[in-house]
């Protein structure tokens, strides 16, 4: 396959996207081997290369012995080109075997537009897409990520999904495969059955699902006594004792986040309403500093990565940030090595957090106010003022910064023209603050970026009931605040509200939308997240093919009574949370986060703990 494979790269840009061959990566003998993982990356190969989840899940995989994980990419449309016409099977990168010669296909779900890449994926590997026309012979499709909170769109096509996270999960997992193989017991059905009963795992093909008249859901049943009516999401409780790789796969070309990606701790203390992160990752568990400085030290003499990222839903909610970033500093400032952080919480933003990320090199720094007025912002629970914003910039500014990018949502359930105007003044506010601020970096002017985004309700959140604003809606409101914008300092961005509409669409959508991917598929979509290759106008002609209104999924108000798809997940968090949580905000009233006082969400069932920090206070 090797030969094949290097015959047809002089045709292709980005050749060193499909040699394989990085320095880290993994090869093992085959002799030694009981069980092949393929771990598939829905997208380029730039994207897939910096996430996170991947490598740690390719590492604590490849730990054991007779396990071999091994990696493959979306290819881009010249490669699938030489593919199709060359006759040669999606491989993998370590091996360049085929994926069909591997006993497990997996796929990581990181955002609905990728599911069109699933499915061509599959299809350049010779494997049928659907789920029920696969024999022995094939290989489990497993799928996971966050998607897989609500998998029904594509539970057609995938064997089994893996609910949570993965570390201690897909290693049984595994295992029982082994153990089923050398026994003499397994067949695919055999091993799908006894893969139910292991926490965290779903397999679609043992539950029946019908529908009311309505459309909506009648029921979801388990086929077997023995099969579990909901599926528990795994969660690893003591982070510090969690696997973390060493060593990674260094990319041969430039990839999105080049560089050390340091997960400081899962979950988020805040609840906010629209975030379905923020409910689904929940308890927070974090990582000690000693423990996160000494991964980042070995990362940095494994892999010479002059950048660390300190990765986190919220981080500069991390109780213990002062100690991690002093430890940090200890050794990174001597070794040259920028500290970079993502979105900024407003309301626990400092000058000393200001002057120890000063090495950064941008001059920009990012906050989500979400909302443009406190009405609205009570109402979607994110607990921060505008005067928190103002505080915030001007401790930047003072630090020389005199770029900011705010991020805001339109179509949030109750907006008003007054909230969508306040995204304006908002903006303005902050232009003006630069000039309030007597020692701002007068050598630049100032630029305020806002970047607003639309609303789309999600499974597991307080708004997943919500309705989607019609496209026109949509569309007014975009236009309203374009209007409202005057100031030429500031940049409006908008996402495109064709694109959040089809998102909602699988978003909210049930089993009945497999028939849409097929077609879409036989259609040779792909590429949904793309600009390039996103085509609203061809989605309506598949929905209108397969007889699906995309307004009963993506607009319509779900019925609290309602049966939802993804009912049959139990992420941790109650569903009677979820409707108090929807109920306050209809009269903006807000709820306090974690480590003010549990709210009662459920998720402290599932048997993590809050690990604050040890020198501050245990929880």
């Amino acid at each position: 396959m090797r030969d094949n494979i290097s015959g047809i790269l002089k045709s292709v840009q980005k050749p060193a996207r499909y040699t394989g061959g990085e320095f880290g990566q993994i090869v093992k003998d085959k002799a030694k081997i009981k069980a092949r993982f393929a771990f598939c990356f829905p997208d380029t190969y730039e994207i897939g290369m910096s996430n996170l989840g991947i490598r740690i899940l390719y590492g604590v995989l490849n730990q054991a012995e007779d396990i071999w994980c091994e990696r493959a990419y979306m290819p881009w449309v010249d490669m699938e080109e030489q593919l199709v016409k060359n006759k040669i099977p999606l491989f993998a990168h370590e091996s360049g075997d085929s994926l069909r010669d591997f006993d497990f296909v997996g796929f990581t779900l990181q955002y609905e537009l990728c599911y069109t890449n699933v499915l061509k994926m599959l299809e350049l590997a010779g494997i049928p897409l659907f789920s029920a026309e696969r024999g022995e012979d094939m290989p489990i499709i497993i799928g996971g990520g966050p998607c897989s909170y609500n998998a029904e769109p594509i539970a057609d096509f995938f064997d089994i999904f893996s609910i949570g996270e993965g570390e201690e999960a897909l290693p049984e997992l595994m295992r029982l495969y082994i153990s089923m193989k050398e026994n003499g017991t397994y067949s695919k059905a055999s091993f799908l059955r006894e893969a139910s009963h292991l926490e965290g795992f779903y397999v679609p093909s043992l539950y029946d699902v019908a529908y009311n008249n309505d459309g909506t859901i009648a029921y979801y049943k388990p086929k077997f006594d023995d099969v579990p009516a909901k599926i528990k999401k795994r969660i690893i409780s003591d982070m510090d004792k969690a696997y973390f790789p060493e060593k990674l796969v260094m990319p041969y070309i430039e990839t999105v986040h080049d560089r050390i990606m340091l997960e400081v701790y899962r979950g988020c203390i805040r609840g906010c309403r629209f975030c379905q992160a923020g409910m689904v990752y929940r308890p927070v568990r974090e990582k000690s500093p000693d423990v996160l400085s000494n991964q980042a030290k070995v990362l940095y003499e494994n892999t010479g990565y002059n950048e660390i990222s300190l990765s986190s839903l919220s981080i500069s909610d991390y109780s213990c940030l002062t100690e991690l970033t002093d430890n940090l500093l200890s050794w990174t400032d001597e070794a040259k090595i920028n500290l970079s952080l993502p979105s900024l919480r407003a309301d626990s933003f400092t000058k000393e957090l200001m002057d120890k990320i000063s090495t950064v090199r941008t001059t920009s720094l990012t906050f989500a106010p979400e909302a443009g007025t406190q009405r609205l912002r009570d109402a979607i629970n994110k607990n921060v003022t505008e005067e928190d914003l103002l505080n915030a910039v001007r401790v930047a500014f003072s630090a020389g910064k005199n770029q900011v990018k705010l991020y805001f949502m339109n179509g949030l359930p109750t907006e008003t023209d007054e909230d969508i105007e306040g995204i304006a003044l908002t903006a303005k506010h902050v232009i003006d603050e630069f000039y309030r601020t007597p020692d701002r970096n007068k050598s630049k002017p100032v630029s305020v970026t806002v970047s607003v985004a639309c609303f789309i309700p999600k499974p597991f959140t307080p708004f997943q009931w919500e309705p989607q604003c019609s496209m026109e809606e949509l569309e007014v409101k975009q236009k309203h605040l374009n209007e409202k914008i005057t100031d030429r300092k500031i940049k409006h961005n908008y996402h495109d509200a064709k694109v959040s509409r089809i998102e909602a669409v699988f978003a909210r959508g049930d089993r009945r939308l497999s028939v849409a991917l097929a077609e879409a598929n036989r259609r040779d979509m792909k590429f949904d997240s793309w600009d390039e290759f996103f085509n609203y106008d061809k989605w309506l002609e598949v929905f209108s093919e397969c007889g699906i209104d995309p307004a009963f999924y993506a607009n319509r108000e779900i019925g609290e009574d309602e049966i939802l798809p993804w009912d049959i997940i139990d992420c941790g968090v109650t569903k009677e949370f979820l409707l108090r949580e929807r109920h306050k905000s209809r009269e903006s009233k807000t709820t306090c986060n974690c480590k003010e006082g549990c709210s009662a969400c459920g998720a402290n069932n599932l048997g993590g703990n809050f690990t604050w920090c040890p020198k501050t206070k245990n929880k």
